[in-house]
């Protein structure tokens, strides 16, 4: 159930038996012949279909996040890494005074990994606050899968092209990755991977992406129990 379908009477009566809270944080930014919001879209997805099985709330996604490597391809929108983790500061403590206590951190961009280390301060800081974070790209479970598919997982290739981030037609042909000399101005960084794909397979069949989105269903799942550290 996300925050848009309640209106505060209704948030109130669930903090009365639950104080679990699903926060998407995601990007605005290129993924070659995929949606502009991929990186908001998988996690969002994911998040939905948790609360479908457990009840626990969505808040309203965070759309931008920090791609200053990107700003070259129109559509990109990015913030300081300062005004962002400001941002999730902000979020956090208001929700806090509100009486949720075990957040579930669902990104879908890299780029927002300096978030945990603020989120680790606001754990030293807020009474009794929980907080976990997953990157579902990242996890293992989602590894493991690239292994037993022999499928290289990179930025807007196959591995984020579900059949709800499409929006164009994707190339057959598989990309070669190209060679980083190593951190690049925007510029350059168009330069270097053309469409914006990393490389690799544009897409696979629908069983392998259902395979995927399943076994990051799971880890959510799990997570939503507050029984480990997040990953």
């Amino acid at each position: 159930m996300r925050f848009e379908e309640l209106s505060w009477f209704d948030v109130e009566s669930y903090l009365e038996k639950d104080d679990r809270l699903m926060l998407v944080i995601g990007a605005c930014e290129q993924h070659a012949y995929l949606s502009l919001l991929t990186d908001v879209k998988i996690p969002l997805a994911l998040a939905d279909a948790a609360s479908k099985q457990t009840g626990v709330l969505v808040a309203p996604p965070l759309n931008f996040g920090v791609s200053p490597y990107f700003k070259a391809y129109p559509g990109t929108l990015s913030l300081q890494v300062k005004t962002f983790l400001n941002v999730i500061g902000d979020l956090v403590r208001s929700v806090h005074k509100q009486g949720f206590r075990r957040l579930l951190f669902l990104n879908g961009h890299g780029g927002n990994d300096p978030a945990r280390a603020r989120l680790s301060e606001l754990a030293n800081q807020l009474d009794s606050l929980q907080v976990l974070w997953y990157s579902w790209w990242g996890s293992h479970s989602v590894e493991v899968l690239a292994q037993k598919y022999d499928l290289e997982p990179n930025h807007a290739n196959w591995l984020e092209a579900f059949p709800f981030t499409k929006v164009s037609p994707l190339p057959e042909e598989k990309k070669n990755p190209p060679h980083v000399p190593g951190i690049l101005s925007a510029e350059k960084v168009r330069e270097l991977y053309g469409d914006g794909s990393f490389g690799g397979a544009y897409e696979v069949e629908d069983g392998v992406m259902d395979d995927i989105f399943q076994a990051a269903l799971q880890d959510v799942l799990q997570k939503l129990k507050f029984s480990s550290p997040g990953r």
